[in-house]
């Protein structure tokens, strides 16, 4: 039971890492196209990544697209 919940965190944390730094990645990538579209690093960027994964970043960087139409 308790290598189920540490398994749990340890992909969770996982996740968070992976996600903040593709969103910085990403960033950086869009800067240098001269595209306008960021998304911050805070936490609930942080939580969406950990909760939904590479995903949820694609998502957070749908919603800034949506909002310069």
């Amino acid at each position: 039971m308790a290598e189920k919940g540490v398994r749990i965190i340890v992909n969770f944390f996982v996740r968070v890492v992976v996600g903040i730094a593709l969103v910085f990645f990403v960033n950086e990538f869009m800067s240098l196209q001269g595209v306008p579209v960021q998304v911050g690093i805070n936490p609930i960027t942080v939580l969406t990544s950990g909760i939904l994964g590479v995903p949820g970043v694609a998502l957070l960087y749908g919603i800034s697209f949506y909002g310069i139409l």
